[in-house]
């Protein structure tokens, strides 16, 4: 199997479309950092053929193939095996549920030499080439018939995954041997040996098939092939005899039918002849025709005068005037009387209004007059208080003064105080203030009351003048139009004469539609009485025409009646005249019929004699019997024949079976696969035995017993050492020998489609000191200089990158890993 390209989207670090294309990449290596999904295009790689990945644990980690957050993962390879290529593809998918199944798998065997770019274009499944597997099931056993390995020797042959890279070193000595046995074809022995026993089963089984036909066999001697021979010339007797009897037969019978015929000819002209009759009613069909004439001329004449009468009453109606338009000024009458009392009544209205108007703006006059006065007082009330204030203060003073002492105010003696006033200026000032106040507050609440009660006055005197102008304004305009017009009584009269020459037109319009219908039913019963007319003549024509071959009389076609009395009369006197002809032909028939039966009996007589039933055609009934007799004799000669060839078949039969019993006894003992088992295995442990003394400088030897791997320890007394027992880099020095041993020695062995086109390491080389990295390196680029397999290597050690023409980055960032390929 060698990959060729790669198409990867919503797989596990590869959330984007990633195409990683191997073409012309004999070496090769997958580069990056840790992480960044170099070991993913592996595993893409598996899962493509095989649905799967190693380290995922099987089938039950398929959640992993699905890139964080991604509902969809889908996964194509291109890849040939065997000189065939194919493309397998893989579709994984998340339910509403979380659950994730494989959606879609397949694989198709694409035509020779298709163009792999065009991948790219968008081309349909369909154009792939041919569908050699359609479902998940069907996809195991087609890519183990492409690839020729199953999964497990797969990743432990060609796709060397890490964790697993030691697989076929430390494998079970049957595990390894079937790994070979699917490498070298080797199972075609045992399907040989298979199927030599099928077919001596077969051949046992025809054998005794043969041997049941053979009994089946009976009576195919001579003396049975003699009796069948002369029942076959009795036979062909009674066919000749039979054959002279039936001309003379069929001659008698021919009179007979011609006599009869004869017969029933002149029957059936009788029938007819006595058949004619004039049908009853007749001589009234003609004049119910002509009073249905004069009764439809009628009807129309009356469907004209109704007409006339109708088309003179349009005409009074139309001169009569516009209706629509008298009632129209009717209604701008009625309308101008009622807009005049509504006027009339806003009128009224307006002038109360402004009554009510002046007596409020004289309200409003005389409480701006008391506002005014109350301010005024309420004024003078804190003039009242200001001075109280300070005869307060100066009687507060007074009362520590005494006759003689100094004002403390204008610093003078007073050489006699006054008396104190009894009570308080200001208490008197306030209460007089108070009472001023609200006094001037009610004042200002009946100003503000009587003010708004104007202005509410002069919106209703407004609204009210504004309607009545616009009153006055539509009556001008009905008076406009009422100008020149006639009365409104004379109005009324126009339009009661248009009501009654409507009623007058409408009667006038149904006896027009009632004229016109008994019209159309005179005119209908005129059709139907000149159908039932020209339904007579026809009648009278098929009758006639019925009668052509005997030449009936001419008929006149102005009068029915006599044409019917006319042909009546005929055809009596022709029946008559057939009666006298009838007595002869009726013996005549009799006769015939007499000598037919007297030729069926002699007939029947001879196959009695034969032992064979009379039957409606003796001539058949002869011939059948030769044909049955000589069918007997064929049947016999046939069986005779069967069975001399099966009795060579059965010898024949005898003979395979036992030259394929022979082969199976011989295949069933495998020792020629056992020894072409043990010589690979030689080869392959000599192979990586010298791979791996390179690796490890000469200290290890690869030798193998009874099926498991030992190492020989040459720095320590050659010692034979178990492979299990090697520590970690000398395990990977151990598998890689062997990998490469499986690559370079076995493919060469392969013909089959199991051949190792490919191998792909992907471990351990960051184990290995520089030395050993520089043979692994060195024995890496002589395998892939061969140029008869691909070698690719996983890797981010930079010493053994650099030494390899083609490498893939493989880089990632917060979203997706991308690939780029570099090198040659």
């Amino acid at each position: 199997m060698r990959p060729i390209r790669l198409d990867m989207a919503g797989f596990t670090v590869f959330r984007d479309e990633t195409t990683v294309d191997f073409t012309d990449a004999d070496f090769f290596a997958l580069v990056g950092p840790t992480g960044s999904g170099k070991s993913t295009v592996l595993d893409a790689i598996c899962f493509a053929l095989y649905g799967t990945v190693p380290r995922w644990g099987g089938t039950r980690g398929l959640t992993n193939a699905l890139a964080p957050s991604a509902a969809e993962a889908r996964v194509r390879l291109v890849f040939e095996s065997a000189g065939a290529r194919y493309v397998a593809t893989r579709v994984v998918r998340r339910d509403s549920r979380g659950n994730v199944k494989t959606a879609n798998a397949g694989l198709q065997l694409m035509p020779p030499g298709f163009d792999v770019t065009k991948l790219d274009t968008g081309l349909s499944p369909e154009d792939l080439g041919e569908v050699v597997a359609g479902t998940p099931a069907e996809m195991d056993e087609a890519v183990l018939e492409a690839v020729g390995l199953p999964y497990e020797q797969f990743t432990s042959c060609v796709v060397l995954p890490q964790g697993q890279f030691a697989d076929f070193l430390h494998a079970k000595p049957a595990t390894r041997q079937q790994i070979l046995v699917n490498l070298l074809d080797l199972g075609v022995y045992e399907e040989v040996q298979k199927r030599a026993t099928a077919r001596a089963a077969q051949a046992e089984a025809k054998l005794e098939a043969v041997d049941q036909l053979l009994a089946g066999l009976t009576d195919v001697d001579d003396e049975t092939l003699n009796r069948v021979t002369a029942q076959v010339d009795r036979m062909s007797e009674l066919a000749e005899a039979v054959a002279g009897a039936v001309p003379e037969r069929e001659a008698a019978r021919a009179a007979a039918r011609e006599a009869t015929a004869a017969l029933d000819a002149l029957d059936a002209e009788l029938t007819v002849l006595d058949a004619v009759r004039a049908p009853a009613g007749v001589a009234e069909v003609a004049g119910a025709v002509t009073a249905a004439r004069a009764e439809a001329e009628a009807a129309t004449t009356a469907v004209s005068l109704a007409e006339e009468r109708e088309e003179k009453l349009r005409g009074e109606l139309a001169a009569a005037g516009d209706e629509s338009a008298l009632r129209l000024l009717l209604t701008a009458y009625a309308d101008r009387e009622k807009l005049t009392g509504q006027a009339e009544a806003v009128r009224a209205a307006m002038d109360a209004a402004a009554v009510e108007h002046d007596a409020a703006a004289r309200a409003l006059a005389e409480a701006r007059d008391a506002a005014e006065r109350a301010e005024e007082e309420l004024a003078a009330a804190f003039r009242a208080h200001e001075e109280a204030k300070a005869a307060d203060q100066a009687a507060a003073l007074r009362a520590h003064l005494s006759d003689g002492d100094a004002c403390p105010v204008c610093e003078q003696v007073v050489p006699a105080v006054p008396a104190v006033p009894t009570g308080s200026a200001v208490a008197r000032a306030v209460e007089a203030g108070k009472v001023a106040r609200a006094a001037s507050e009610a004042a200002k609440r009946v100003v503000q009351e009587r003010d708004a009660a104007a202005r509410e006055l002069d919106r209703v005197l407004l609204r009210a003048r504004a309607e009545h102008d616009g009153l006055r304004s539509r009556l001008a305009e009905l008076d406009e139009r009422l100008a020149g017009a006639a009365t409104a009584e004379a109005l009324r009269e126009r339009l009661a004469e248009h009501g009654r020459l409507r009623r007058v037109l409408d009667e006038a319009t149904a006896a027009v539609r009632a004229g016109r219908e008994a019209a159309r039913r005179a005119r209908a019963t005129v059709a139907a009485a000149e159908e039932g007319l020209r339904s007579a003549w026809r009648r009278f024509d098929g009758t006639r025409d019925g009668l052509a071959r005997f030449g009936p009389p001419a008929a006149d076609r102005d009068d029915l009646a006599g044409a019917w009395a006319t042909l009546a009369g005929w055809a009596g006197a022709e029946a008559r005249r057939r009666e006298t002809d009838r007595a002869g032909l009726a013996a005549a028939v009799d006769e015939a019929k007499a000598a037919a039966t007297a030729v069926e009996a002699r007939i029947a007589g001879l196959l009695a004699d034969a032992g064979l039933p009379a039957g409606d055609d003796p001539v058949r009934a002869a011939t059948v019997a030769v044909e049955r007799a000589e069918a007997e004799r064929r049947r016999l000669l046939e069986r005779r024949e069967q069975a001399a060839e099966l009795r060579e078949q059965r010898a024949g039969h005898e003979r395979r079976a036992q030259v394929a019993r022979t082969l199976a006894g011989h295949l069933r003992a495998n020792n020629f696969e056992r020894w072409l088992l043990a010589e690979a295995l030689d080869l392959l442990v000599d192979g990586a035995s010298r791979i791996l003394r390179e690796l490890s400088g000469g200290q290890y030897d690869l030798v193998h017993d009874k099926g498991e791997f030992f190492v020989v320890d040459h720095h320590d007394a050659g010692l034979r050492r178990g492979v299990r027992t090697l520590s970690g880099g000398e395990t990977f020095q151990a598998s890689l020998a062997l990998a490469l041993a499986l690559s370079e020695q076995l493919a060469g062995m392969s013909t089959t489609a199991a051949s190792l086109e490919s191998i792909v390491l992907d471990e351990g080389f960051g184990t290995l000191d520089a030395a050993t990295l520089d043979t692994v390196a060195a024995t890496l680029e002589n395998l892939a200089a061969r140029g008869d397999r691909m070698v690719g290597v996983v890797t981010h050690v930079p010493a053994l990158a650099e030494r390899i023409p083609v490498r893939f980055e493989v880089r990632k960032d917060a979203r997706s890993a991308r690939v780029e390929r570099t090198g040659r």
